[in-house]
Formats: structure tokens, sequence, C-alpha cells
């Protein structure tokens, strides 16, 4: 699944560049009272590329397995005030523990790092998304 073409993504705006990383562009819809990105918005890039990037480290379970979001904790570093881009990671020991467990039990859980940095290479914002997986019937 393209996750640009989830309903609520395509309203933010969200997009991916040519290297497969989300992007959201600064736009004045997006923009909370001091006219820099809103918290929510850069909350949503960043969610996003956690499952999007959750799908690609995974290819082999499309649509075997339903996710959700469990749980999140994200810190902002600085005002966004032009376009950012989210970078994402799981560390390998993760990963190995999350296939191993998921099949095993057909469930796991997961946790995505994203980073989201502006144009200059400023980090605004980072998050720990928490997932838990669980194989379809």
């Amino acid at each position: 699944m393209d996750v640009t073409n989830i309903p609520f993504v395509e309203h933010t705006g969200i997009s991916k560049n040519d290297e497969g990383q989300l992007v959201l562009a600064q736009r004045h819809e997006l923009e909370n009272h001091m006219q820099t990105m809103h918290a929510s918005a850069q909350f949503t890039l960043a969610e996003t590329q956690s499952g999007d990037f959750m799908q690609r480290a995974f290819p082999e379970y499309t649509g075997k397995v339903v996710g959700l979001l469990r749980e999140a904790s994200v810190k902002y570093k600085r005002p966004a005030i032009s376009t950012l881009i989210a970078y994402a990671t799981i560390d390998k020991e993760s990963k190995m523990t999350f296939i191993t467990q998921l099949e095993k039990r057909a469930r796991a859980s997961l946790t995505v790092h994203v980073e989201l940095k502006d144009e200059e290479n400023n980090m605004t914002m980072t998050g720990e998304f928490h997932w838990f997986v669980q194989k379809l019937d």
C-alpha cells in the first residue's frame, strides 16, 4: 500500500521524494499560531513514515498482518519553518526479535525511530513509534 494514498495523508500534503522518504512542505494550512509548522502536522509525517518504513522493512508480510500504533513518544527540537523530510530506522536486534516473535506467536511489537529534518538538515522532531502487529487468519 502506498501510504501517500491514505485520505488523511493526502489531505496533509505528504509526498515521497526520490529516495523514498516522506516529505511535508511548509505551507499556510499547516501553520500554528507562530507561523511555524504545527506539531500535529509533524507528528502525522513522522507516524506515517514509521508505518511506511515497516512496510518496506518487512515486504514478506504485506497483506498478511495488521498493525496498530500502540504508543508514541516525540520530542520537538526546534520550530519547523521549511519543508520537512522524515527518516526512519529500526535497529537490527529489534528487527530479528520482531520476526521471531511474529513467527512463533503470530503477533509482535516493534519500535520505529523517526527523525524529522528540515531542508538545512536541522532536526525539528524525534520520535519513537511503538507498533503492535498481528498476523491475519
